[in-house]
């Protein structure tokens, strides 16, 4: 993978917040901004390098599908972290048979080629826009001829598709819910702007789509059920909003108590929570000792790691990460409210640098099957808020005719991609 500086275009802003991203820039506490999408710079892959994080990301969603079964069979609320009774929840969701539709994978893209995963947002994970939008259409305008490994866009309206013919949920109607925030916890539009576009997606796949913040949900004492802002049942949702947050709170403790007459479908399910946690990381080291694309991982101590990053089991973005090196005389210790719920500690592992950009590598998994990449870049060694999104095409690879995309989804998508034990596909 080589990095190269470019020319953004003239009007670049006004084009990204037109195809959707609302906060092309990122505003620094001192009232200065800068880029959140970087198109000063471009990333080349090679078909051979796409095949390979594509076989790893693919090769990693099999081993989390094998950890989820395992950490529920296995495991408690409490070594979790989690709120009573979620696993009671996790379990019955398994057990129900809750199809899921998407995740992303932080890899670290070694120059001697070694992929090693960082971490999974099974739950919540945004940058679909950037992905699946943004820089597919910065190629068009820049370099029309040349591929991306980004089939993000097709496979999530295939997943929606499949979701709604596979009889799992009520009629066609689609609640999509978002965690709005409030105050200086607003987060500048990314819910939204996620919710807009899998919304957009959705109804391209024949749902009949509403989208409105979570907190305008209501429940009926009567009914016993949720209700939306219209105050008409919520029998299909998807839900931008962690699990272990919506399942601590009273609102969230009615899927709890079973209290709910007919029982919300939700997208993502709830055994996805065992997917945003990082107690999956000491689950797989446990699973898959030795593991090519794993980092050592543990609960509660370093153990016998002597470079290594202490992560709280929720934590998200960087917040309360702390990173010891053996040869750095202060750690690296990241604000933020989470850590209460406890900690693992995962083997340090050097990001690959570009000119001084440190790199992370997200790689989405729609339907089961690896969808394409998101290149993030910053500036310290832990990816945060103030990263940036920068494209990325195949340097050997032309672009597809629409013939050969529909030839590839087709494919692909299919019943070799794995399930998680227990369920049908």
């Amino acid at each position: 993978m080589w990095r190269h500086r470019s020319r953004p275009r003239p009007d670049w802003r006004t084009t990204v917040v037109e195809q959707g991203l609302v906060f092309p820039t990122t505003p620094r506490p001192d009232g200065s901004e800068l880029p959140y999408w970087n198109e000063e710079a471009w990333y080349e892959l090679t078909m051979e390098e796409v095949e390979l994080l594509e076989a790893a990301t693919e090769e990693l969603w099999e081993m989390c599908l094998q950890a989820v079964s395992h950490m529920a069979t296995t495991m408690t609320d409490q070594r979790l972290g989690l709120p009573a009774g979620t696993l009671d929840v996790v379990r019955r969701s398994i057990a129900d048979g809750d199809p899921a539709l998407y995740a992303r994978f932080d890899l670290a893209y070694g120059a001697d080629g070694s992929v090693k995963m960082l971490e999974i947002n099974g739950d919540t994970p945004t940058g679909l826009v950037e992905t699946g939008v943004i820089q597919w259409r910065w190629m068009e305008d820049v370099m029309p001829e040349m591929d991306q490994w980004n089939s993000v866009h097709d496979r999530l309206v295939a997943g929606w598709r499949k979701l709604r013919r596979s009889g799992h949920f009520p009629g066609q109607q689609l609640h999509l819910l978002y965690d709005l925030g409030e105050e200086d916890s607003y987060d500048g539009g990314e819910m939204e702007m996620t919710v807009g576009y899998l919304m957009d997606t959705a109804v391209q796949a024949g749902w009949i789509a509403l989208a409105h913040p979570m907190a305008e949900v209501g429940w009926n004492p009567d009914a016993r059920e949720y209700r939306d802002v219209h105050d008409d049942p919520v029998r299909t949702a998807f839900k931008l909003y962690a699990w272990e947050q919506m399942l601590a709170e009273p609102f969230g403790r009615f899927i709890v108590d079973r209290a709910e007459r007919i029982p919300t479908k939700w997208i993502e399910p709830a055994w996805k929570v065992l997917l945003s946690t990082k107690a999956l990381l000491p689950v797989l080291w446990e699973l898959y000792p030795r593991h090519r694309l794993l980092l050592p991982a543990y609960f509660d101590e370093p153990r016998e790691l002597e470079r290594w990053v202490a992560k709280p089991l929720h934590g998200r973005e960087g917040d309360n990460i702390r990173i010891h090196l053996d040869d750095m005389l202060e750690d690296v210790v990241m604000p933020g409210d989470y850590g209460a719920e406890g900690f693992v500690y995962q083997q340090y592992t050097d990001l690959p640098s570009f000119e001084g950009n440190r790199v992370v590598l997200g790689s989405w998994i729609v339907d089961g099957e690896a969808a394409g990449m998101l290149v993030r870049e910053s500036d310290g060694m832990v990816t945060d808020y103030f990263s940036r999104v920068a494209p990325h095409v195949i340097s050997d690879g032309l672009a597809p005719t629409e013939a050969q995309v529909a030839q590839w989804l087709a494919e692909r998508v299919g019943p070799d991609a794995p399930t998680l034990p227990g369920q049908g596909r």
